[in-house]
């Protein structure tokens, strides 16, 4: 009996290349998915001003709050009830508040984008540190040195890195900012003395004014100095940014 070859449906071979398609765009789509990851610029400003705008209306509405007896024996279970009841309840209770804020603040931030920022990360050990210092041993001097303690650890890495030749914000930053090798130094540097000055203020605001005072600086007032230090920087950025892949712009400080 004579057989006769079998013949391959026409488009056989198209189709399942057109049924692999989907395969593998769902494959790359997730791919992408697995890497960083960005968020809005609302979201972002909500994530870094969020804690510090909480930490200020709870220390504003502390002692409404501690009237609450679920908020003041959860606290009093850590500081004591003498604590509370003091000139320092207020600022227990935003400090504890603010811990819980940064750590929330830092979780939204990895679920959103699977990474952290570095500065952040540095800022939410000070405060979990520090914070629990105020807390355990009743003591609101050790929250009013974290400004001072956080500008100050910024300074030194920065400053490290400047006295090997190398700008750390460039590895930060780089990305987003092109800038020559010697605009890095340059606002590396600037940064440097910009983090030292905040540590003096802060250390001179919190030793010589009102626990109101303190709270109010800390939230309203570094900000518009941040701003205001950026917007002097704008000469140098412009004269040392990198346009069309070569580095331009010359010129010191």
């Amino acid at each position: 009996m004579n057989e006769f070859p079998r013949e391959t449906p026409a488009g056989t071979g198209t189709d399942q290349r057109a049924a692999q398609a989907p395969a593998d765009a769902a494959a790359d789509g997730a791919a992408g998915e697995a890497g960083p990851r960005k968020v809005g610029a609302g979201l972002k400003f909500l994530l870094e001003i969020g804690p510090l705008a909480v930490f200020f209306l709870s220390f504003r509405y502390g002692a409404r709050l501690l009237e609450n007896p679920t908020v003041f024996d959860t606290l009093a279970g850590v500081t004591g009830e003498a604590a509370l009841r003091g000139d320092g309840g207020p600022l227990f209770l935003a400090t504890a508040v603010f811990m819980i804020a940064i750590a929330v603040s830092l979780s939204v931030s990895w679920v959103k984008t699977r990474t952290l920022p570095k500065m952040a990360v540095v800022t939410g050990i000070v405060v979990a540190v520090f914070g629990a210092l105020t807390l355990w041993l009743q003591d609101e001097t050790f929250i009013k040195m974290k400004p001072t303690i956080v500008n100050g650890i910024f300074a030194l890495i920065l400053g490290f890195g400047l006295l090997q030749g190398r700008s750390y914000l460039k590895y930060l930053m780089g990305e987003t900012m092109p800038l020559t090798d010697e605009g890095w130094m340059i606002f590396t540097r600037r940064w440097v003395m910009f983090f030292i000055a905040l540590a003096l203020i802060n250390e001179v605001v919190w030793r010589t004014q009102s626990t109101e005072f303190w709270v109010s600086f800390k939230t309203f007032g570094n900000l518009p100095l941040t701003f205001a230090f950026l917007a002097f920087q704008w000469p140098l950025l412009r004269r040392h940014m990198i346009e069309d892949g070569t580095e331009e712009g010359a010129g010191g400080g």
